[in-house]
């Protein structure tokens, strides 16, 4: 069975979950299966290897699960997007608006080089918000956003016309 159809198995539907209405997309299943998860950062690696990044930046918290294994693969740096106060040492930040309210990504502020080729990793793809704060961050530190790789893309809310303005390289496992 094609790794597409294991994960879309694998993923627990839990309705009305953060709040009424909505039907949240499990990841964690995914890690129940040990060869399932080596399976998925082996996909991930596959694809990101053509690109030549010479860094993954995983979003925090979920995006750090398969990011560490997809860097691992490549042999290059895993740098961690954080949510504000969570990096020690010095940062770069970016604030952005969220539907009800705002939010701030840090990334440390010499952990990219400039001119990185720089992958973007997390779990899932919404309406692209952190994403692109993220690359904004990526821009910011000087470096290039080559793509973008989720398990998830819940392609109904439109994220990607949020994120391909930095790069049109959008890898997803499943879409909903």
């Amino acid at each position: 069975m094609e790794i597409t159809q294991r994960v879309k198995e694998a993923i627990r539907d839990i309705p009305d979950f953060p709040i009424d209405g909505v039907v949240f997309k499990d990841i964690t299943p995914l890690m129940l299966d040990a060869q399932l998860s080596r399976d998925i950062s082996a996909s991930f690696a596959d694809h990101a290897r053509g690109l030549k990044p010479d860094a993954i930046c995983a979003i925090d918290s979920r995006g750090f699960i398969f990011g560490t294994g997809i860097a691992q693969a490549l042999d290059i740096p895993l740098i961690l997007i954080r949510k504000k106060g969570k990096l020690p040492g010095e940062t770069i930040a970016y604030s952005y608006d969220l539907e009800y309210g705002s939010a701030t990504l840090e990334i440390h502020k010499n952990d990219l080089k400039p001119g990185s080729r720089v992958l973007i990793h997390d779990d899932l793809l919404a309406t692209g918000g952190t994403t692109a704060a993220t690359a904004e961050l990526i821009k910011q530190s000087g470096s290039e956003v080559i793509g973008f790789s989720f398990i998830v893309d819940l392609a109904f809310l439109n994220g990607k016309e949020k994120i391909n303005k930095f790069s049109d390289n959008i890898f997803s496992l499943v879409a909903y």
